[in-house]
């Protein structure tokens, strides 16, 4: 187990939870009374760490090593998932996976950010950070999806789009901007959730849906903590500050009415029960397919249209 900062005191007691599991598989010593009591330890200590945490802790959560990641999220909620590659004019970018599943019996197409498990698999996937090509191929399953009249689920988990001179020249903007509008008017239901990280354009490239909503220990941005702090103070020595002058947590999104909702992570975050958690966001999205597929095309259209012109707060000055 990779434990956080905050963590170390429940790092302490799972040393000496291992140790007397140990003592007690060497011999026929009877540990039983000890082991639940280190493990009632461990759970009240979960709920005094977990209960309070600062917007720069779930920043950290959020980016925990064994946090489950799309194709986690894939494999375990479609019984069976067909992926598919390429933008059909580039190159396939492997910063973001998706194609089609079956929930339940039903298909969907699924599509998400895609960070790599290890070195090696994150420098394949160039740590999530999609190219053009990535919200273009996007793009493409998102039609094929309206073609046959499939949701889309999108599994946001970005540290930004990919800032390179090279995704510039291929049109980086252009390729994030056609994706906010096509999907504003994509006539089936979209399904959107930031599973880990949620920073810029890169998350927004694919994060227009019917519903958005945001796992307990995530956050959702303009920018990282650290690129505020960078910028504002020339260190990041201010990240913490940051995260919490950036209000960029679950909380904050819902108080803002921009996302519909928080979904809640297994006591010590979504990494401490990865199967736990993504029966949790299965269940979650049954229920809310079975809600938007009761809506016609121009419903979903209407609907997802007077959402998003209903953010933010601006006044009209007649001159």
């Amino acid at each position: 187990m990779v434990f956080l900062e905050f963590e170390k005191p429940l790092e302490n007691l799972y040393e000496q939870l291992d140790k007397i599991k140990q003592i007690e598989g060497e011999g026929d010593i009877d540990v039983k009374d000890k082991v639940a009591e280190l493990e009632k330890k461990i759970v009240a200590k979960k709920k005094e760490i977990y209960s309070n945490l600062s917007g720069w802790q779930k920043v950290q959560l959020s980016r925990h090593p064994e946090r489950p990641y799309t194709l986690h999220y894939i494999n375990g909620i479609c019984k069976k998932f067909v992926e598919l590659h390429g933008d059909r004019k580039f190159k396939d970018d492997k910063a973001i996976v998706g194609g089609i599943g079956k929930i339940n019996g039903s298909s969907i197409v699924i599509i998400g950010h895609q960070k790599g498990v290890n070195t090696k698999m994150r420098q394949y996937r160039n740590f999530g950070m999609a190219n053009p090509e990535g919200y273009r191929k996007a793009l493409r399953l998102m039609k094929l999806a309206e073609r046959f009249n499939y949701p889309v689920v999108c599994l946001i988990d970005t540290p930004g789009a990919y800032p390179g001179i090279e995704a510039e020249e291929r049109g980086q903007a252009e390729a994030i901007a056609r994706n906010l509008f096509e999907m504003a008017q994509l006539s089936v239901p979209i399904l959107c959730y930031v599973i880990g990280e949620g920073a810029s354009g890169g998350a927004l490239g694919i994060g227009v849906g019917d519903r958005v909503y945001m796992l307990e220990n995530t956050w959702y941005s303009v920018i990282s903590p650290e690129s505020c702090s960078s910028i504002l103070w020339r260190s990041w020595d201010h990240k913490e500050e940051a995260a919490e002058a950036l209000k960029l947590t679950a909380d904050h999104m819902k108080e803002f009415g921009l996302i519909d909702g928080i979904i809640k992570e297994p006591l010590g975050g979504a990494h401490s029960d990865p199967d736990k958690m993504i029966k949790m966001l299965k269940a979650h999205i049954k229920k809310e397919l079975v809600e938007l597929q009761e809506l016609t095309p121009k419903q979903l259209i209407n609907n997802r249209l007077k959402k998003y012109n209903a953010m933010g707060e601006y006044d009209t000055v007649v001159a």
